[in-house]
């Protein structure tokens, strides 16, 4: 069975403008998140995105070894769909592009799980936000293009799986003790949570993924100091 990681990016945020090609330390945001996903077991790695974006990020798959596909811009579960055929996957680890501290120990241990328990859809809960990954059969996806119909369900990938979790089997374990903190926010969506990245970068990177457990620490370190906010 071949296992994809695949990153959905592109480039049109109103919020923050390119956020996937600002700089962090001493590269761009969406080469960190390429960068935190290298050591997560896979056949096939790639950057999803679209038509407007794709010369811009071609060269940043590149040379993090990633492929890059460009699918329907907004129909982002038929996105998926489309890659797992092209690609020639039966598994999907799932990451963002605005995610830079996407966690690979937590992806290599809910991806063992998901094999384990023979889920369809799998995710730790309680890790700050931006740090997980879901973990996707391409048989539940497939299921999920042929019958989703709401907008929310076209837009992102597993939420009609999560609507019918009768049908389908889904594990949402607590991620590991020292990876728990839910009110942490670590994704880039504006400037004040791109600020607040670059200052964990700027702390604890050292040239290799940080793990969640690290910006555990430092949130907590941060918010006992005042600092952890935009």
């Amino acid at each position: 069975m071949r296992t994809g990681i695949f990153v959905q990016v592109r480039l049109g945020s109103t919020r923050l403008a390119r956020k996937a090609l600002l700089p962090l330390a001493g590269s761009t945001v969406i080469a960190q998140v390429m960068r935190a996903l290298v050591p997560v077991p896979a056949d096939v790695r790639a950057l999803l995105t679209d038509r407007e974006s794709l010369a811009a990020l071609a060269p940043e798959a590149a040379a993090s070894g990633f492929l890059v596909m460009a699918g329907h811009p907004d129909d982002v579960l038929t996105r998926y769909a489309d890659a797992a055929r092209q690609f020639d996957v039966q598994r999907i680890v799932r990451a963002t592009g605005d995610n830079p501290l996407t966690c690979p120990r937590l992806a290599r241990q809910i991806l063992a799980i998901h094999v384990d328990r023979k889920a369809d859809l799998s995710q730790y809960l309680g890790c700050p936000w931006g740090t997980g990954v879901e973990v996707i059969e391409a048989a539940a996806l497939f299921a999920a293009e042929r019958e989703a119909s709401r907008a929310d369900e076209r837009e992102h990938p597993t939420t009609y799986l999560y609507r019918h979790a009768d049908r389908f089997v889904i594990v949402e374990d607590q991620a590991p003790a020292a990876h728990r903190l839910p009110e942490a926010r670590v994704t880039v969506d504006t400037a004040d949570d791109y600020a607040r990245v670059c200052r964990i970068f700027a702390d604890l990177y050292r040239g290799e993924p940080i793990e969640s457990d690290a910006v555990v620490a430092w949130w907590r370190t941060a918010a006992a100091g005042g600092a952890a906010g935009g």
